[in-house]
């Protein structure tokens, strides 16, 4: 039998885009076709966001991406300041980043785990499996019983998840409108069951759509640069209806860019294409494209460029953070 160690030894390495120039590759997709052409216009629309001065920017993260290597790219995105806000599932910023953040790791998993035939056998060493990359189940615990550590020293009220976050560590808005599917959601509950009846932290996901929109509110200008769809696409997307609804004049959101492999045809919001997005007053159809292609393919070429172009050294950083701290109507 197997231990665990036989699985767990050759770590997940995080991509840097910092070090590979992109440019001349993406610029020359500009003149093939199909996925290659959509790739280089979804960069071009990158480059103009971040060249826009009144634009602000948010990044919309679904699917297993920080497990997946991309950690760095998401990082050297924030730390350039290409991105003002984040809204993402929340196993992307608990279960993977906040877990690694913690110090443990995801490793790579051999070809024939792919096939599902050794799971019962992972099960029983407690490895998770992740497609192609694997998490030790009992560090995973460990990041479950942290995250009631926090619960546990806040102050017992609804918090929206941008707030339960900025406890994990201050820097922008992040926002996690479906938070307890993913390993929070389980220091949550074992919080709330040793509160029993007493004061008790909750996640307000109406808060969060309240402070999101704020934002939109304040600066009107907007692009959205979406990964995979879901929960993080819809959110974002709908704060342009809710200022409406709240009696705020708030434009469609300038530039919109989707990297996804989902398909409209069923109707489902993951694939629904943006110029759908126009039809609901959510998207402008000036700067909008679909981007056809597994994330971690697209993504480091399209944020490469960007950031090998050097537009993002003269952006002003927005700091929407402050803007929320307490909130307020405007």
């Amino acid at each position: 039998m197997p231990t665990k160690t036989d699985y767990l030894h050759t770590p997940v390495e995080h991509l840097d885009i910092t070090e590979h120039n992109v440019v001349g590759l993406v610029e020359a997709m500009n003149h093939t076709a199909f996925s290659a052409r959509d790739l280089a216009r979804a960069a071009d629309i990158t480059d103009r966001m971040i060249c826009d001065k009144d634009c602000g920017i948010i990044l919309c993260l679904a699917g297993s991406l920080i497990s997946a290597g991309m950690k760095k790219v998401f990082v050297d995105a924030l730390r350039c300041n290409m991105v003002d806000a984040i809204v993402s599932t929340g196993a992307n910023i608990v279960d993977q980043d906040f877990f690694e953040a913690l110090g443990f790791r995801h490793y790579v998993g051999e070809e024939k785990l792919r096939s599902g035939m050794f799971d019962a056998e992972l099960r029983e060493l407690a490895i998770d499996r992740i497609y192609d990359t694997l998490i030790d189940e009992e560090e995973l615990r460990v990041c479950d019983e942290t995250t009631r550590i926090i619960a546990d020293e806040l102050e017992a009220r609804p918090h929206s998840s941008r707030e339960f976050i900025r406890a994990m560590g201050e820097y922008l808005p992040i926002f996690c409108p479906a938070f307890s599917d993913c390993s929070a959601g389980f220091g949550l509950v074992a919080h709330q069951h040793s509160r029993g009846d007493g004061p008790k932290v909750a996640i307000d996901s109406a808060k969060d759509f309240y402070e999101l929109t704020q934002l939109k509110i304040q600066n009107p200008t907007t692009g959205l640069f979406m990964v995979g769809g879901g929960v993080p696409k819809n959110f974002a997307q709908d704060i342009v209806v809710a200022a409406d609804i709240l009696g705020k004049e708030a434009p469609m959101h300038k530039y919109a860019i989707q990297i996804t492999v989902a398909d409209a045809r069923d109707g489902a919001l993951s694939g629904s294409t943006l110029k759908e997005a126009s039809s609901w007053g959510k998207v402008d159809l000036a700067y909008e494209q679909m981007v056809y292609s597994e994330a971690t393919l697209a993504l480091p070429l399209i944020l490469g460029f960007a950031y090998h172009k050097g537009n993002w050294r003269t952006r002003q950083a927005r700091r929407w953070s402050r803007l929320l701290e307490p909130v307020t109507a405007s």
